[in-house]
Parts: structure tokens; sequence; C-alpha cells
């Protein structure tokens, strides 16, 4: 798959089968595009492209967003590599790109750079300085700039439009299978294990210590996970807390996992944790032993919750 940083798109990648959007966590709607530009570019004898934009365009225009993302940068990459992308635009967003107008936008970047065959978007794609853009504009150029419009039906699930927004409204009420579903995988965050406090090994309960970052923070609280350290293939099986430690006067929000039968270091290794259940909301315990005590009725519950399988 090859990624392009800029506009300096070579020929051999003109005249494709092109899907636009941002594309946050690569959900079943997403899915769908995908499946449709791609049958486009085989039976036309094109290569099928992304057109993205980086960073998220509500979290170029709100600096205080910071945990918002279903699939960082690197994943999204990943994920659009797996569903056979023969090349990705990724466009930065900065405030020069958000000033284009909607006809710019086609006329100067569409046509003029990326000259693709046909574009495909979602019905609600909007673009251009204040998002006046849409599909109707789309369409109204297409003959202009030699391209022909494709819009994608949209995908529904339980009635309702299947959306990235929902998504992360499920992950904040804390509705994992509901997540999982839209998604049509199971949701993870991934990072490095970093040194903590050593509360939860002085407790009995040995954790693995990661730093939110990029990704959407799910509702703060216990959860059946399963886990797998990067370049190992076992899956693992484990509890995991996320939360800022009330009951000991932590502010900071980390991802604390108690992986079931490791007993090793696993400081500076990367984990991939796959949530497949909300167990219960955090809350302060009066002491440790109370906490404890809690814990152990935390790991029954998430060992009765990990015969979910993974889909990955």
């Amino acid at each position: 798959m090859k990624i392009f940083n800029n506009l300096k798109i070579t020929k051999n990648y003109k005249r494709s089968s092109l899907a636009i959007g941002n594309f946050d966590g690569i959900h079943r709607g997403h899915q769908k595009v995908f499946v449709h530009a791609k049958k486009y570019a085989k039976k036309h004898n094109a290569k099928f492209g992304i057109l993205t934009f980086s960073p998220l365009p509500i979290m170029f225009f709100n600096k205080k967003i910071k945990n918002y993302r279903l699939t960082p940068e690197l994943q999204k990459l990943s994920f659009l590599k797996k569903y056979g992308t023969d090349f990705v635009i990724n466009i930065k967003f900065n405030r020069k790109f958000s000033k284009l107008s909607p006809d710019k936008f086609i006329k100067n970047i569409i046509y003029k750079k990326i000259n693709p065959k046909f574009i495909f978007v979602s019905n609600n794609f909007k673009f251009g300085n204040k998002r006046k853009g849409n599909v109707k504009l789309l369409n109204k150029l297409g003959k202009k700039c030699e391209y022909g419009l494709l819009k994608t039906s949209p995908c529904k699930y339980g009635k309702k439009l299947i959306s990235s927004t929902r998504i992360r409204q499920a992950l904040q009420k804390g509705e994992i299978d509901s997540a999982n579903k839209l998604l049509s995988r199971t949701w993870f965050i991934e990072g490095r294990v970093e040194k903590g406090k050593k509360i939860g090994r002085k407790l009995g309960y040995r954790t693995c210590n990661i730093r939110i970052k990029d990704y959407i923070l799910p509702k703060i609280g216990i959860y059946a996970v399963k886990v797998r350290i990067l370049n190992e293939k076992n899956i693992l099986k484990g509890v995991a807390y996320l939360g800022s430690r009330p009951t000991f006067g932590g502010k900071q929000i980390f991802l604390e996992i108690n992986i079931f039968g490791i007993k090793k270091n696993l400081y500076n290794k990367r984990l991939r944790v796959y949530f497949l259940k909300f167990i219960r909301t955090d809350r302060k315990f009066s002491s440790s032993k109370k906490l404890v005590e809690q814990m152990k009725k935390d790991v029954i519950l998430a060992k009765e919750s990990l015969k979910t399988k993974l889909i990955l």
C-alpha cells in the first residue's frame, strides 16, 4: 500500500476509484464504501485509493479535545491495508486547508492533483470551508472534473445509522458489545507498559499500566479483557481497570490490566487490550481491604465474561 503525505500523486495512481472520508474506526459503514469502491476499481482496471485527513477536523478546530479517536493514525492505516487499499492520500488538515472553498477543493485538489475516475462518499459527506460543500455539489461538478460520483447507501444496525459518533457514544456508556457489533471487530487500545506506583502488586494483583493517549475514553470502571503482547501470538485473559485510583487520591487516568497467570515483567512491552465487557463503575473505597474484597469479585465476573470470542 502506497502512502502519500502530500498531493504529489504519481500518474499510475490517477484515474482511480477513490473513497473520501475521515474513516475513524473503519466500521461497518466504512467497509461497505470500500467494497463498493473496490468493485469499481476491479471492473475498470483502476487502483483503489483512500483520501483522508489528519488530524480529524473536529480535533483541529477544538484543541481541547484529546481523547476522541476510535483508531489512531497508524492503526487506521493498518486497517486500510487489511481491506486491500492500493494507496492512501493523507491530507494534513491545517488552517490553510480549512479555508479552502468547496469549489476549490474539488477543482484544485480532486481534479488537478488526484484526478480520480470515480469518487465514493457517504450521503452526508460535507467538505470545504465551514462544511459548505456536499454531495449535490460533487455531483454537479462531476462531468466538468472528469469523475463519476457514487453514493454508498447508508449502513444500519438496529434500524439506526452506523457512525463513528454512535460507536463513541456506546463506548462512553460502557456498551461494549454494541460498539463491537457496529465496528464488526473487538475494539482495542494499544500502548506501551509504563512503570507505575506498584499499588496493584502490593494488593496482590500485579498490573500493567498503559497511558491512554489518542483513544476515546470508554466508560470509567472495570472491564473483562483479552490481551496480546505485540509480536507474540498468544491471546491472554485478564481484567482491566480504567480510572484515576480515587481510593489512593489519584487524578490522572490510566488503564491497568491484571493479566491472569502472568508474573513476568512486561515494562516497555506494547500491549493490545481488547475490551469484551463492562463489569462495574469506578468508586472510592474506605480502605485497601475493602478494595481487595471487591477486586476478588471483579476477577470472578471477568472470568465469566471471557468466554466471548474475539473478532479480529
